[in-house]
Order: C-alpha cells, then structure tokens, then sequence
C-alpha cells in the first residue's frame, strides 16, 4: 500500500487510515442508495395517487400504525417527504464526493499507492 521504504509502524498507520476512508465511503454510499430507494418508492406512491379522486380513500403507515385517510390528505405530505429526501439524497452525495476528494488528496500527501491482489 505505501512505498517500500516506509516503517512498518507507519505503513500499518497508512493501512489503518486508507480502510477506515474506504469504510466510510462505503457506508455513505450505503446510505445514498437507501434514501434513493425511499425517494423513488415516494415517486411511485405520488404517480399512482395522481390520478385518483382527492376524497378516495386511501391507507398510509405511520410509526408502524396504519391510519386511514384521503388522497388529497397523503398527496401534500408525500411531496413533502419526496422533497426532503431529495434534500438529503444530495447532501449524503456531496460527503461523499467531498470524503473522495478528501482520500486523493490524503493518498497524494502520504504517496499512498493502492495495489490490488
């Protein structure tokens, strides 16, 4: 991982700090993929109700309970929702392009090379 000439002290600090990097971009890509899954489950919600009459009747799961409600009482808070997860969707993106940058930048500095076995 590190140039040959580098204590082993120093390669194992190297070692240590390259895999918590990848560690932590592996779980904002984690996270990134669950918030674009709700997002699009959202979407899917909002075409199907798009159609419908606003006094039908529809269900929606909150906290774990199922309440009864109309269409034209879910549609309002699932735009909502749709827009905040949009919200943090492009927030968890930009930490992790900024936690990238941040690797290169730390691989530069250390003249880290990664060798693939």
């Amino acid at each position: 991982m590190a140039s040959q000439s580098a204590p082993a002290k120093r390669q194992q600090d190297l070692q240590v700090q390259y895999s918590t990097y990848k560690n932590t971009l592996q779980q904002l890509a984690q996270k990134i993929g669950d918030v674009e899954q709700e997002a699009e489950e959202h979407k899917l919600v909002l075409e199907t109700l798009e159609p419908l009459p606003g006094d039908r009747k529809c269900f929606r799961m909150i906290n774990g309970v199922l309440v009864e409600r109309t269409v034209k009482d879910v549609a309002p808070a699932l735009r909502t929702n749709a827009e905040g997860l949009k919200k943090v969707l492009d927030d968890l993106v930009r930490q992790y392009k900024a936690k990238q940058d941040e690797l290169e930048k730390w691989k530069k500095k250390n003249n880290v090379q990664v060798v693939q076995s």
